[in-house]
């Protein structure tokens, strides 16, 4: 596992809707032994935003986020953050972090994050094909007397 693909997979599975992330991980089989070290609790983080995506940042309200912590029997720590108040789709994000560390990393990859990945890219665009079917495109006719 690479440090710099870490906020990737757990960025995915933060976004993701919370009953696809628990089906995908609920057809790796059965769970893996684990002790939790942050059982999941629910609370609220600040939202930055950018004007036009680009600008200064501000303050943009809060969001509802649930958050845990979990330890593999074998050691590896995984921590799982989510939209809104879903206390098994963040065990769900947990675990796949923590796999993501093991030896399982291949098939959690293969099984999980790609279908995510996958769905993701859809739904981009779809939403940018939405966003197009609307846009205006303006022009300016050259009048006679401007020449």
């Amino acid at each position: 596992m690479a440090v710099a693909e870490r906020p990737g997979w757990m960025g995915l599975c933060a976004r993701a809707p919370g009953a696809r992330l628990m089906e995908l991980v609920g057809a790796l089989g059965p769970r893996p032994a684990f002790a939790w070290l942050r059982v999941p609790e629910i609370g609220s983080v600040m939202i930055r935003g950018r004007a036009g995506g680009t600008g200064a940042a501000f303050h943009l309200g809060e969001m509802t986020a649930t958050r845990g912590a979990l330890r593999l029997s074998c050691g590896t720590v995984g921590h799982g953050w989510v939209q809104g108040r879903d206390k098994a789709a963040c065990e769900a994000a947990a675990l796949v972090d923590a796999l993501m560390q093991t030896g399982a990393a291949a098939r959690v990859r293969a099984a999980v994050l790609e279908p995510l990945e996958r769905e993701a890219l859809a739904q981009r665009r779809a939403r940018a094909a939405k966003a197009a079917a609307t846009r205006v495109e303006f022009f300016t006719l050259v009048r006679g007397e401007d020449q």
